[in-house]
Formats: structure tokens, sequence, C-alpha cells
């Protein structure tokens, strides 16, 4: 059963390079603009990773612009954690260090468990099946946590 959107969504995983990016760029084509959708890492030691950049544009969601952060440089940027409605984490770390900087705040922080596909496959072909499986993964949590897409965009892809 879906539930009502949330007015703000924090995406967290290791890096913010890979599934965070993809969840919050889906995202933003699923479901448009009327919730406010960001994504943080853990640590903010990669670029985003051109694989996901790759599958993420066979659907039309652009993330080349993606600038990688963590959690520290959110907040040293002024974002407040306390200001998210719902915190999505897509890693087991990122799961801890969400709870440990909202166990004083209101929110709900929940734990998808999003296949991480760096380091699978040998070639091109199978690497890219990997962040396409994550990348679906992501799509399936989002559709059933929030429902159907509601933008026209979204609805030709």
């Amino acid at each position: 059963m879906t539930e009502p959107m949330p007015q703000s969504v924090l995406f967290c995983c290791d890096h913010n390079a890979v599934r965070s990016p993809m969840a919050e760029g889906i995202m933003k084509k699923l479901y448009g603009t009327g919730t406010y959708v960001q994504s943080v890492g853990v640590k903010n030691d990669m670029e985003i990773d051109g694989f996901s950049i790759a599958v993420c544009k066979e659907l039309g969601v652009e993330l080349s612009r993606h600038r990688s952060r963590s959690f520290d440089e959110m907040e040293n940027w002024g974002d407040d954690l306390s200001s998210f409605d719902l915190v999505v984490a897509l890693s087991p770390a990122s799961q801890r260090r969400a709870l440990e900087l909202t166990r004083f705040y209101h929110l709900d922080v929940e734990y998808w468990p999003i296949l991480d596909p760096t380091g699978l496959g040998e070639t091109r072909d199978a690497k890219l099946s990997h962040y396409r499986m994550a990348r679906d993964q992501i799509i399936e949590r989002l559709t059933a946590r929030f429902g159907p897409a509601r933008t026209q965009a979204a609805a030709k892809t």
C-alpha cells in the first residue's frame, strides 16, 4: 500500500556516487518537483559514477551534473537534517549514520537494501547489467512506497 508523498526526502548511501544520486534523480523524474529531494553519502570521496550516469540516462534521468556530498558537508552548507520528513538509507553504513544523526529528531528513517553494483561484472556489458539491476530495484521501491509515476515525462519512459 502506498503512502502519501512526504514534503522532503533525503536518500543516503556510502559515497553519494552511485545509489543515492540514482534514487534522487529517479524520484524527481517519477514524481516531479512537489517533493524536495536530495542525496548524501557517509563519505564524499568519489565523484558520480559513470555507469550510474549511463543507466539513468537510458530513462531520461540526467546525473552528469551531480556533485557528491557527505552528511558533514550537508550540515556545513546549512542543510538541516531535521528539515527532511523522510531519510531513506540505501546501505547499512548510511542507515547507521542516519540513525545516529536523527536520534534527537522526529523523522522517519527507512532502510532499502539496494544492490551495490560497484565492482561487479568483468565486462562493460556485465557492469551495466548490475547497475541496471540497482536502478530497477530503486524504481521498484519508489513505486511500492509512493505509487505509480505522477509526472507526464515519467509516464512516457
